[in-house]
C-alpha cells in the first residue's frame, strides 16, 4: 500500500498553497535540488569535460529512459530521452509514415494538443505527395479508421477535459485496418497505469515536467516498439543517433534500436533533475495512485457541483473515462482562476472557457481538496473574480 504522506514529504509545497496544477508543472522535490547541486559542483565543476565518461553523462538518455519505461509498460532499451515533446512527435510520425509507405493520412482528433497537430500539419506539408492530416471529433476516431490511414496519432488524456482514450482498443482497431499508432502520454505517464506493450502501441512519446516532476522544460521521451526498432528511420538524423558518433563519419548510419532516435547533445543538468525526481516512484504502486486520484477528483466534482451551480462539468463524469484532472466551464473562466490563485488555490485556464484542476496523490491531501472546493464556492458566491486585474491576461494562462 502506497504511503501518500511519505511521498508528500518528498515535495516542497509552498506554505498555505493548495496545488492543483501538477498536470501542467509538477512541484520541486528537495532531492532534485540536492542532485543538481551535486552534479554542478562535483561533476561539471570538478570533472569538466571528462564528466561525459566519468559521470556517465552520455549514457543518461538510455538509463533514464529505462526508468520511464517502467512507468509506461515499455521493455528495457526501448525508451530514450532528449529534446522536446514536439520534436519527439515529429520523429515518431515521420518514422511511422515511412514504415507504412503505401498510405498518406495521419488521423487525429480535434481534442488533441495543438502542438501535436501543428507538427503533423507541418510534416505533411513538407512531404507533399498527397499526405494529409485528418481530424475528427474524439468520439468519432474509431469510426474514422479505414484503409487510407497510415498513422493514428492521439493524446491518451485530453489536455483540456481529461477525457481518456482507450489505448488498447483503438490500437487494435488501427492495426486491424493496417495503420500504425503514435500515442502522446504527456497527461498519462505518472498519472495512471499505462502499458504500451499490452496495448500494442507502435510509438509513444511524452514530456516529463508534469506528473513526473522534472522541472520547467524537462526533457521528453520516445518509445519505439521492439518490432520496429531496427526498421524505424530517424528522419532527424542527428550525430548522437549515429551508430558510432565519435567516428565522425561523413555518412549517417543509424544506431541500434531506439538509440537512433537520439538527436543532439543530451540536456545533462535536466536529466539529472529528472533522474532524482523519478526516485519517488520506487515507493509507489500505480494502482494506488489511480484509486486515490479518482477518490480526490470525485470529491472535488461533488463539492463543486453542490456549491457552484454556475460551473458546468467539462470532463467525463465516469472516472474510468478521464485521467487525473477535472475541468469545468464558465464564460469568465480565466478571471475565476486568477481569483483562486490570489487565494492560494493553484489551477489553470485553457481557452476558450476551461477551468482546469489536476489531482496528484503523491502530494495532494483530501483535506486540501475540501478546502479548494470551499474557496471556489466563496469566489463564485461573492463574484470575487469580477475585477479588471483578474481579467487581464498573462502571457501564460
Amino acid at each position: 500500500m502506497t504511503d501518500f504522506e511519505a511521498t508528500r514529504a518528498r515535495f516542497r509545497i509552498p506554505e498555505g498553497m493548495i496545488y492543483l496544477d501538477g498536470n501542467s508543472l509538477g512541484p520541486l522535490q528537495p532531492a532534485v535540488t540536492e542532485r543538481v547541486a551535486r552534479m554542478l559542483a562535483e561533476e561539471w565543476g570538478e570533472m569538466v569535460i571528462t564528466g561525459w565518461n566519468r559521470a556517465g553523462w552520455m549514457a543518461q538518455p538510455a538509463r533514464v529512459g529505462d526508468r520511464i519505461g517502467r512507468l509506461i509498460g515499455a521493455p528495457a532499451g526501448t525508451v530514450t530521452m532528449g529534446d522536446t515533446l514536439s520534436v519527439k512527435v515529429w520523429q515518431a510520425l515521420a518514422a511511422a509514415l515511412k514504415l507504412n509507405p503505401g498510405r498518406r493520412v495521419i488521423l487525429s482528433d480535434t481534442g488533441n494538443f495543438p502542438s501535436d497537430l501543428y507538427m503533423a500539419d507541418g510534416l505533411v506539408k513538407l512531404l507533399g505527395d498527397g499526405h494529409a492530416l485528418r481530424t475528427v471529433a474524439p468520439e468519432a476516431v474509431e469510426a474514422a479508421l479505414d484503409e487510407t490511414v497510415a498513422v493514428l496519432m492521439l493524446t491518451e488524456v485530453d489536455y483540456r477535459t481529461g477525457r481518456l482514450h482507450d489505448m488498447r482498443r483503438l490500437t487494435e482497431r488501427a492495426h486491424a485496418v493496417g495503420a500504425l499508432t503514435v500515442w502522446d502520454l504527456a497527461h498519462s505517464a505518472g498519472a495512471l497505469p499505462v502499458d504500451v506493450t499490452a496495448a500494442g502501441a507502435d510509438f509513444a512519446v511524452g514530456c516529463t515536467y508534469k506528473y513526473l516532476n522534472s522541472g520547467p522544460g524537462g526533457p521528453a521521451f520516445i518509445h519505439v516498439a521492439p518490432r520496429h526498432a531496427e526498421r524505424a528511420v530517424p528522419a532527424l538524423s542527428g550525430w548522437l543517433g549515429h551508430e558510432a558518433p565519435f567516428a565522425f563519419d561523413l555518412d549517417y548510419r543509424p544506431g541500434r534500436g531506439v538509440a537512433r532516435m537520439r538527436v543532439g547533445t543530451p540536456p545533462v543538468i535536466q536529466l539529472a533533475a529528472l533522474e532524482a525526481a523519478l526516485e519517488v516512484w520506487d515507493e509507489v504502486d500505480m494502482a494506488d495512485v489511480r484509486a486515490r486520484s479518482i477518490e480526490l477528483s470525485e470529491a472535488f466534482i461533488a463539492g463543486v457541483e453542490a456549491g457552484c451551480p454556475d460551473l458546468v462539468l467539462a470532463s467525463p463524469r465516469d472516472p474510468a473515462r478521464r485521467g487525473s484532472q477535472v475541468s469545468f466551464r464558465h464564460p469568465e473562466g480565466y478571471a475565476i482562476v486568477q481569483a483562486l490563485i490570489a487565494r492560494g488555490v493553484i489551477g489553470d485556464f485553457r481557452a476558450p472557457d476551461i477551468l482546469r484542476f489536476g489531482f496528484t496523490p503523491l502530494y495532494l491531501r483530501p483535506a486540501e481538496v475540501t478546502r479548494a472546493v470551499a474557496v471556489l464556492a466563496e469566489v463564485m458566491a461573492a463574484r470575487a473574480w469580477d475585477r479588471p486585474d483578474f481579467r487581464r491576461r498573462n502571457a501564460v494562462t
